[in-house]
C-alpha cells in the first residue's frame, strides 16, 4: 500500500522539467486591455525546490498624449533562477524568489513616429535589457500542475519610456 506521503515526495525532483504560461497586469490605472503581459517559460528543477527558468514575454501598454493612445509593445526573453524561500513539509505550497536577466525589443506606436495631428513622437524603437525580481506563491493543484501567483518588478535600460515596470500575474505550470 502506498501512502499519500510517498506520492507527494515525487514533487520537486531534481531534473524535472515544466512548461509555464502566465498573464498579468502592468501597474497602472487603465482598463485591463490597455496594460498587460503574456508569458511562456520552461523550467528545470534543481535541488531543494530551486529551478532555472527560460521564457519569452509580450508586454502591451498604452500611453496617453494629447488625447492619443500611443501603444508600446515589448518582446523579450529572460533567463534566471528561482529560490524556494518557504514551503510546507508536503511540498504543496511554497514562496519563491526569482532573479533573471531580460533582453528584448521595444516598439513604440507600431513603428510610426507621426501622429494624425502632425505631432512627432520623439521616442524610438529600441533594444532593451535589464533584470527582473519576482516573488511568487506556487501551489501544487496535482503532482503535475502548479498554480503561480506572482509580483514582479523589472528594471529596464535602453528604453525611452519607463525603466521600472512593476506587475502582478497568475500562471500555471505543467510538470512533465
Amino acid at each position: 500500500m502506498v501512502s499519500a506521503r510517498c506520492l507527494q515526495a515525487q514533487r520537486l525532483i531534481k531534473g524535472q522539467k515544466g512548461f509555464e504560461i502566465g498573464a498579468g497586469l502592468i501597474s497602472d490605472r487603465k482598463p485591463i486591455h490597455d496594460y498587460f503581459y503574456l508569458r511562456a517559460a520552461m523550467t528545470i528543477n534543481g535541488k531543494n525546490g530551486r529551478y532555472q527558468f527560460w521564457g519569452i514575454e509580450y508586454t502591451y501598454k498604452k500611453h496617453q498624449f494629447a488625447g492619443f493612445n500611443i501603444p508600446v509593445e515589448t518582446y523579450s526573453v529572460e533567463g534566471g533562477y528561482s529560490f524556494r524561500l518557504l514551503g510546507d513539509w508536503s511540498k504543496n505550497i511554497s514562496l519563491n524568489l526569482g532573479l533573471s536577466g531580460v533582453a528584448g525589443y521595444e516598439v513604440i506606436n507600431e513603428g510610426e513616429s507621426l501622429l494624425s495631428n502632425g505631432a512627432v513622437i520623439q521616442n524610438k524603437d529600441s533594444f532593451i535589457y535589464g533584470g527582473d525580481l519576482r516573488l511568487s506563491v506556487e501551489a501544487y493543484l496535482s503532482d503535475h500542475i502548479v498554480m503561480l501567483i506572482d509580483g514582479r518588478s523589472k528594471v529596464i535600460w535602453g528604453t525611452s519610456v519607463e525603466g521600472l515596470r512593476p506587475s502582478a500575474g497568475l500562471g500555471f505550470r505543467y510538470i512533465f
